[in-house]
């Protein structure tokens, strides 16, 4: 019976480090986001308007 409880602990001991290491990723992807964000919003002031694709433009004629 007691390895019952060896084993589930053991089980806790092993999901603790990937609880910490979610939480870090977590961490890391929310700041990646604000980066591109930022980033994003410093190269639309910089670059001009893109111009309609061929693709866009063949869809008009027809």
């Amino acid at each position: 019976m007691m390895w019952i409880y060896v084993a589930v602990g053991l089980a806790v001991a092993g999901l603790v480090p990937l609880g910490f290491l979610t939480a870090r990723v977590l961490v890391a992807v929310r700041g990646l986001t604000r980066e591109i964000e930022r980033t994003a919003g410093r190269l639309e002031t910089v670059r001009p308007a893109p111009a309609p694709s061929a693709a866009a433009l063949k869809g008009r004629e027809g």
